[in-house]
């Protein structure tokens, strides 16, 4: 059974939050479209994750390149590396992602990027090789859905917005193939908008659910 993981990073609860509306707008399309894929919430407000702290820098550098075995480490470096490859382990068992996030002072919020950094490792999402670091994640397909308070996209801001980039970066750093983002922004700058604003993304949301299963097909 093919899966999704519906990853959320969003404080204000649906009520209050558009972008989890317009995210709920995908998920119903992705579930009336594709009833036999099994979708799982992770909202990373809520979510204990391993952190990027001392313990855990010391502890993956020392397995990665320092010829160390598990049980040379110390009993919490052991702990925390642990917890990092269980949700690593998780996020690969999926096949399609879905990202809903907002832009909060040019990028997303911190808590995305500390759940980015666990899947980070050398060997089982991404490899070295010659040629340079290759992902291993392949096959997999991916989409972010974002809400902006200001107007970026083709506007000289629009280069300063790292969030979004971001998250795309290290999708396809993984191997993660990644869909145009729904992106629905100048929320603050035009209030009386909003409905309107929400509504169009919600529709590319509703079409996007649809396609995001749909394998690329590389020619050779």
């Amino acid at each position: 059974m093919e899966k999704l993981l519906y990853i959320t990073a969003n404080p204000k609860g649906l009520e209050k939050s558009k972008g989890l509306q317009i995210g709920e707008a995908f998920l119903q399309s992705f579930h009336e479209e594709y009833p036999d894929v099994e979708i799982k919430r992770l909202d990373l407000f809520t979510l204990d994750f391993a952190q990027m702290d001392a313990d855990l820098v010391f502890a993956r550098g020392k397995l990665a390149g320092y010829g160390y075995t598990l049980d040379q480490l110390s009993e919490i470096e052991r702990k925390k590396i642990l917890k990092m490859h269980a949700l690593a382990d998780e996020f690969i068992s999926y096949d399609y992602y879905a990202f809903v996030s907002p832009m909060w002072n040019l990028n997303s919020p911190a808590v995305l990027k500390a759940f980015l950094d666990n899947l980070f490792i050398a060997g089982k999402t991404f490899a070295h090789t010659p040629n340079g670091p290759k992902g291993l994640l392949v096959n997999k397909k991916a989409i972010h859905i974002q809400t902006r308070g200001g107007h970026y996209t083709g506007t000289p801001m629009q280069d300063i917005e790292s969030g979004d980039r971001y998250l795309k970066i290290a999708l396809r750093f993984l191997g993660i193939e990644v869909m145009e983002t729904i992106i629905a922004e100048g929320l603050d700058l035009y209030p009386q908008r909003v409905p309107e604003i929400i509504n169009a993304a919600k529709q590319k949301a509703i079409i996007a659910a649809k396609e995001l299963p749909q394998k690329k097909i590389e020619v050779y």
